[in-house]
C-alpha cells in the first residue's frame, strides 16, 4: 500500500531540518539533503508502525471498527 505525505525540508545553518506536514512529531535532520530525506523516512515508518500497535492494543478484546477514511481536499 502507497501512501503520500508532505515532506518539509529547511536549510539551518549546516543542518537540514524537516519534517512531516500531516503527522505532528515525525521530525529528522540531516549533514546533507539526502541523508535528511532517508532520515525522515525512517522516522515516518517508525511512528507508523508504532501508532498501528499501539491502536491494535488499545483495541483488543473491543468491539471496534476499523475501515478505511478517504477525504479530497
Amino acid at each position: 500500500m502507497s501512501r503520500q505525505f508532505t515532506a518539509i525540508y529547511k536549510k539551518a545553518g549546516k543542518w537540514y531540518l524537516s519534517w512531516v506536514e500531516e503527522i505532528p512529531g515525525v521530525n529528522a535532520q540531516g549533514k546533507t539533503l539526502k541523508e535528511t530525506k532517508e532520515n525522515l523516512k525512517g522516522a515516518l515508518l517508525l511512528i507508523l508502525e508504532t501508532n498501528a500497535l499501539l491502536n491494535k492494543k488499545d483495541s483488543a478484546g473491543s468491539n471496534v471498527i476499523r475501515e478505511p477514511l478517504s477525504i479530497s481536499l
